[in-house]
């Protein structure tokens, strides 16, 4: 009997990951086509991760002079981004890549430790195909909604900056502390009524740290 049930958590867990899986594909690969229908360059920088970067409406605008590709899809994580790490950035060939994966990682129950590991799994395979590649982390952000995992993120965000610091082309942005007010709680108005995503205030927050990362 016993067998019998683990077989079936198993079952279950399997066809759970499968479906997962199989939805954001279908997110991926429209956005794939998206893309390819704009047009696109090799060289350019890929902006990825969760809808934190797909919400960035005017990237672009923000940053003419540098062809940017975003190819983000809302809620994954870091294990996530790696099934399609194919689809979405190493078939650019980018000079740069600015990665926004472990708010939603912590927030599903994950430990730092794992987010790291998948976190280092996808600098590696990033630089075994482009060696020269930048590759930037953005830091998680603090949001009202989730302000209970502070101490979580804040230790995610530690990690992050250590292992920039003992990696080439690994870069870390820093945006947690400009999104806080003068008590140290995240800023209320640079948020949508989720208090998860950003408005256009706080990605012009975002756009102050990223000026330095983009020449």
């Amino acid at each position: 009997m016993k067998k019998l049930i683990s077989s079936l958590v198993l079952l279950i867990l399997i066809q759970f990951t499968f479906a997962q899986e199989i939805a954001f594909q279908g997110e991926v690969t429209k956005r794939a086509k998206e893309i390819d229908d704009s047009g696109w360059e090799k060289g350019s920088v890929v902006f990825t991760g969760s809808s934190s970067v797909r919400m960035w409406k005017n990237l672009q605008e923000q940053f003419p002079e540098v062809s940017i590709i975003n190819s983000a899809f809302g809620g994954s994580r870091a294990d996530q981004l790696l099934i399609h790490l194919e689809q979405t950035v190493l078939r650019y060939a980018p000079s740069k890549v600015f990665i926004y994966e472990g708010d939603n990682d912590i927030n599903s129950g994950q430990e730092v430790s794992e987010v790291m590991e998948n976190l280092n799994e996808l600098v590696t395979k990033i630089h075994a195909k482009y060696p020269s590649t930048i590759v930037n982390l953005i830091a998680a952000k603090p949001s009202p909604s989730r302000w209970d995992k502070k101490v979580s993120y804040l230790a995610l965000n530690d990690m992050i900056r250590q292992f920039a610091t003992t990696h080439d082309n690994v870069h870390f942005v820093n945006v947690w502390d400009i999104m806080l007010d003068d008590s140290g709680k995240p800023r209320a108005d640079i948020f949508l009524g989720d208090e998860l995503h950003m408005n256009e205030k706080g990605y012009e927050l975002w756009k102050e740290i990223f000026i330095p990362f983009m020449k």
